[in-house]
């Protein structure tokens, strides 16, 4: 294993690595143990050969560059001049609505309005969901309604060989637990073996949180060759402790790969609290929403107007006006003026 990975917790010493922020154990990898999903989890489950949790590679270590004071957040590269844009419609009840037109649609790019090339309403493309869970202190005594709930999520929303999920894991370190895959019982096995053990050890970094490092590497070592609609879905009382990059840093590589950002606040929040203010400004900025349960029922329901929104999505597409790269900001905007009193969720902009 290489010592020059992306986190700052690997060190070298006379020729060997240690993780000195992090073991399997600590990380919340536990040993074979029954499973809420029935069996064990050790070896092989029901033919399932489990997947072997690992690191990002060393092509994480270099940082993403900079946004500008000019934009400090939003800066995002497409890399065609089609730009597609998923949006979410509600009324003042916050209930889906689903039956909007291509007519009553428009699109605006820095103020001005844009032709629509293609307009698909409660678009079937296939999901591509990367499910972040929070394994530190904060979450050890809600992580087992948390699996439980993303679970029945699980089962519910994958449609086998067309949506992918995929389970990290993150502390003070990022592993990947399983990556893509759309075989529930893979997925199901992966959920099992996410534990929170208490942390030991006298290094500083131990019990840590890395928020911003688990969204800047999934979305750019996982998302950004995926197909789909490109979604991020996040377990966490949003504290980071521990990251290398900071809020902007993970709201520009979200978008930067088109992927919208859902999260759900929980934890203890007695003990640490609930950063609601991070979780609003990751989501509102992609497109997403955020949730804050105060009790089992309100995670399950939580979960579900997630996958009710995800399949109620509208995709509208158009080629800007000006086509010229220029590098800077464009600030899109979706309107529906025959609609009073309507929401629409979108990203922000992009960069050409």
């Amino acid at each position: 294993m290489s010592c020059r990975g992306f986190m700052p917790s690997f060190e070298k010493r006379g020729g060997r690595c240690f993780a000195i922020g992090f073991l399997l154990i600590g990380l919340g990898l536990a040993p074979a143990s029954p499973s809420p999903f029935g069996g064990r989890s050790g070896g092989r489950e029901g033919g399932v050969q489990e997947s072997t949790p690992r690191d990002f590679g060393e092509r994480s270590a270099q940082k993403p560059k900079r946004a500008t004071a000019e934009e400090p957040d939003e800066q995002v590269h497409l890399n065609a001049r089609l730009v597609n844009v998923f949006f979410t419609a509600t009324d003042r009840r916050r209930a889906i609505v689903t039956d909007l037109r291509r007519e009553e649609v428009r699109v605006f790019e820095d103020g001005r309005e844009q032709e629509i090339f293609t307009f698909v309403r409660q678009t079937d493309l296939p999901l591509t969901i990367a499910l972040l869970i929070d394994v530190s202190a904060s979450q050890q005594y809600t992580l087992p309604e948390e699996k439980a709930a993303a679970a029945r999520f699980i089962r519910s929303i994958v449609r086998p060989g067309r949506d992918v999920v995929a389970i990290v894991a993150f502390r003070d370190e990022v592993r990947i637990i399983e990556d893509f895959t759309s075989t529930i019982s893979r997925l199901e096995v992966a959920l099992n073996r996410v534990r929170y053990v208490p942390p030991t050890g006298r290094d500083p970094r131990f019990g840590g949180t890395s928020l911003y490092d688990s969204i800047v590497l999934v979305a750019r070592e996982l998302l950004a060759e995926q197909p789909g609609r490109r979604t991020i879905l996040l377990l966490t009382d949003g504290e980071d402790t521990t990251s290398l990059y900071r809020l902007h840093d993970a709201i520009a590589e979200a978008l930067r790969v088109e992927a919208t950002i859902y999260a759900i606040g929980i934890g203890d929040r007695y003990r640490f609290g609930i950063n609601s203010g991070v979780l609003r400004r990751l989501t509102q900025e992609t497109g997403g929403r955020a949730y804050f349960p105060k009790n089992a029922r309100d995670l399950t329901r939580a979960f579900r107007e997630i996958e009710t929104e995800l399949r109620s999505q509208y995709l509208v597409a158009y080629y800007p006006s000006d086509p010229t790269p220029n590098g800077r900001f464009r600030q899109i905007e979706i309107r529906v003026p025959t609609r009073k009193g309507l929401h629409i969720r979108h990203r922000r902009g992009y960069i050409l």
